[in-house]
């Protein structure tokens, strides 16, 4: 009989412990585990609570249906919390959304308002012909650089610039090569295409094809990335959750998620969905602190990270 009353929150435990355990190891190298790792990961919070509820009705199983809480709390990013301390290089990114959301004034008043050294803007074909015109007046001492529809400006000693196609149409990597406390500092702004997830259903064909698109867009970058040398970030809204092999493949060939190492909480870049997609990855840098900020000017929310030599 006991055993029948464990039932559910045992279940739940191994399907958490499970769909974490595919969506981190498997992720996008098969269409169901690509599921799993692209899902909002508040929803296996939500899976937890009917075993809680049991588990308090019946008076048994607290201790699987807490873990499995525990185990959910902690992949959502509820539980992440790292030190944090002012740095002298300040990055951000942030999907601009074409600026349907804001006005250049309005976007160069906030972005101004950072005080950062490098910005790096993604979905930056604006609605309007001045809208960048305007916007680059509103930040003053800024130059600004553009591949495709990612745009990234600074007021670092600018030393030159690389475009690097990506496959599909009207993608690129856009690569700034700085200087920064003495030294090179080359930064990487990306916008790689989304895995078309709400297609799964109705059509797989399409999920498959913008799967291997991305994973072909994916891999320009990780080799950009491996034949550059000394300090490096690469940032921008990379359509990747924070697990899977695509993620780990992007931070062995840069350095770490700039976010786990100095940030707190979820992060959630895309709110809509609570997902972490937008990053910083560093090499021969410290962040010190990393901030997903609450503004509304996008469908997306900007990531600011503060970095020591």
């Amino acid at each position: 009989m006991h055993a029948h009353l464990f039932a559910l929150p045992l279940l739940t435990l191994l399907l958490v412990v499970l769909g974490w355990a595919l969506g981190e190891l498997i992720g996008e190298r098969t269409l169901p585990t690509l599921m799993l790792a692209y899902a909002p990961p508040l929803l296996w919070v939500l899976l937890c609570l009917p075993a809680l509820a049991w588990a308090a009705w019946r008076r048994l199983g607290w201790g699987m249906a807490l873990a499995a809480l525990l185990l959910a709390a902690w992949s959502a990013g509820l539980l992440h919390w790292r030190p944090q301390q002012a740095g002298t290089l300040r990055v951000v990114t942030f999907n601009v959304l074409g600026g349907a959301r804001t006005t250049p004034a309005g976007l160069g008043s906030a972005l101004r308002a950072l005080n950062a050294d490098v910005i790096l803007l993604q979905e930056a074909r604006f609605h309007t012909p001045t809208f960048e015109t305007e916007l680059q007046a509103a930040l003053p001492g800024y130059r600004a650089v553009r591949a495709e529809e990612v745009l990234t400006l600074t007021r670092l000693p600018l030393l030159g610039t690389d475009t690097r196609p990506l496959p599909g149409l009207n993608r690129a990597a856009l690569v700034t090569h700085l200087r920064w406390a003495g030294r090179p500092l080359t930064v990487m702004n990306a916008h790689p295409g989304a895995t078309q997830v709400s297609a799964a259903l109705r059509d797989p064909a399409r999920l498959r094809r913008s799967r291997d698109l991305r994973a072909a867009q994916l891999d320009v970058l990780i080799t950009l990335a491996r034949r550059t040398p000394g300090p490096l970030i690469l940032g921008g809204d990379l359509n990747t959750p924070p697990r899977g092999p695509a993620y780990r493949a992007l931070r062995q060939a840069v350095g770490p998620d700039t976010f786990q190492r100095a940030g707190r909480g979820p992060g959630w870049t895309y709110p809509g969905l609570r997902l972490r997609i937008d990053h910083q990855f560093s090499r021969d840098l410290r962040p010190s602190r990393a901030r997903v900020l609450l503004w509304r000017l996008s469908d997306h929310r900007p990531l600011l990270v503060e970095y020591r030599p």
